[in-house]
């Protein structure tokens, strides 16, 4: 007989395969990303070293975790639930810097001039882009329609018939006086688009990092109840042999 509940043992090591997986897909979607690493790098974004640390510690605690539990060791439960407890905390860190960064964004987009956005038009590769977006979502300028300065482009026409998404009325509105382009522009900025994107990324990231953060929480009390399991079933197991000495 075993020295943890059989159903409790199962469960602990179902989910930490499952985690052992995820760790799997993380090293390879960091080993894929690794590619624009020195690109990103060289405009100031993220490098993926810390990727690689959290996709490597994802598959090694979730590695430890299926040991402990197949081996009933005591002591590697007992590092798995110290684990579990650092866990937790970073991943509530890395939710709350999720949100803060979430807000710091909206208030940078928010103040952002059509001076910013101008260099970005003036570039054929940018201005091809923009262009593009426009057309598919169903917006025009990234700050307003005058980043086109004079002449707004035929990708900001609008059709009379077309409503904004949950909108009762028209997207449309009046090209500005003194502009030559569609007489009906599409009244929605890109940068409301990029940030309903970022917006909806945002909040999957937030998602994914206190779900782990709840997950951990889950995984500390497991771990503490079965590290208590193994406690008493060694302790009645020492009792029974110093009671046959005797």
């Amino acid at each position: 007989m075993g020295k943890i509940n059989g159903c409790l043992k199962c469960l602990f090591i179902f989910f930490n395969v499952l985690y052992a997986i995820l760790g799997c897909v993380l090293v390879y979607l960091v080993a894929k990303s690794t590619v624009y690493s020195n690109q990103l790098s060289m405009v100031g974004g993220p490098s993926m070293g810390w990727g690689w640390v959290f996709a490597i510690g994802v598959l090694g605690i979730s590695c430890l975790g299926i040991y402990a539990g197949i081996s009933e060791n005591r002591l590697a439960l007992k590092i798995f639930a110290g684990f579990m407890v650092v866990g937790m905390i970073i991943m509530m860190i890395f939710g709350v810097i999720v949100v803060v960064a979430r807000n710091k964004l909206k208030e940078q987009l928010d103040s952002v001039s059509a001076e910013l956005a101008k260099p970005f038009i003036a570039d054929d590769e940018m201005r091809a882009m923009l262009e593009e977006l426009q057309r598919s979502a169903k917006c025009c300028g990234v700050v307003s329609e005058m980043d086109w300065d004079d002449h707004i482009p035929t990708s900001c026409q609008c059709s009379a018939h077309y409503h904004a998404p949950g909108a009762l009325e028209t997207g449309c509105k009046v090209r500005p006086k003194g502009t030559s382009g569609p007489d009906q522009i599409f009244s929605q900025t890109c940068g409301d688009v990029i940030f309903s994107w970022m917006h909806l990324f945002f909040q999957i990231l937030m998602g994914f990092f206190f779900g782990l953060a709840v997950t951990a929480l889950l995984g500390l009390l497991v771990s503490l109840l079965m590290v208590h399991q193994v406690g008493r079933h060694d302790g009645a197991a020492g009792s029974s042999i110093a009671m046959k000495g005797y």
